[in-house]
Formats: structure tokens, C-alpha cells, sequence
């Protein structure tokens, strides 16, 4: 099994190392006890901006997957990374961080 994370690449590359960080501990911490995933396969992908993080949102609740977000709050609150299983097939033509 393995976690995809997805950044942003409109942030710095420290803030997407961090924001991507932010996303594996959340999603551990919101879903450790329903997931598969036991500290295997990471992947690090990004996206363009807050917009394409929440167009790729619709498409994995649509795909009923596990996900989770994170905001921010130092940004005002805005979404920096979505951390997901499950989407293999769907993130495979994004790029690695």
C-alpha cells in the first residue's frame, strides 16, 4: 500500500517539504486506525495550485478513497497538501516532488 501526498507547486520547496509532512501525520492521525498503510510506499507528487488540490479532492471522494487535507493556518487557512490511498491508477502521470 502506499500514501500519496500531494503539494503544491506554487510554494517553496521548504514549504512543500513541510506542508506534505503536515499531510502524512494528519492522515495518520485522522484515519491510523481505519488505514492499510503502516509507514510503507511514500510518495511525494505535486500539483500547480490550491485550485488543482481541490479539483484532485472531488476526484478521490468521487473514487470513494481515503484522503485528507491540510491547511495551513500560517497561510491564512489556505490548502497546501492532500494525503490519499488508493490512487494509484489515478496520480500516476502527476510529478514527483
Amino acid at each position: 500500500m502506499k500514501l500519496f501526498v500531494l503539494t503544491r507547486a506554487d510554494l517553496s520547496r521548504s514549504q512543500q517539504a513541510v506542508q506534505s509532512g503536515h499531510a502524512v501525520a494528519e492522515f495518520m492521525f485522522c484515519k491510523g486506525e481505519t488505514t492499510a498503510w503502516r509507514n510503507g510506499i511514500l510518495v511525494y507528487l505535486r500539483v500547480a495550485d490550491e485550485s488543482s488540490l481541490r479539483e484532485w479532492i472531488e476526484v478521490f471522494h468521487k473514487n470513494n478513497l481515503p484522503w485528507i487535507d491540510f491547511k495551513e493556518e500560517d497561510l491564512d487557512g489556505a490548502l497546501t497538501a492532500v494525503a490519499v490511498t488508493g490512487a494509484d491508477s489515478l496520480v500516476k502521470d502527476l510529478q514527483l516532488l
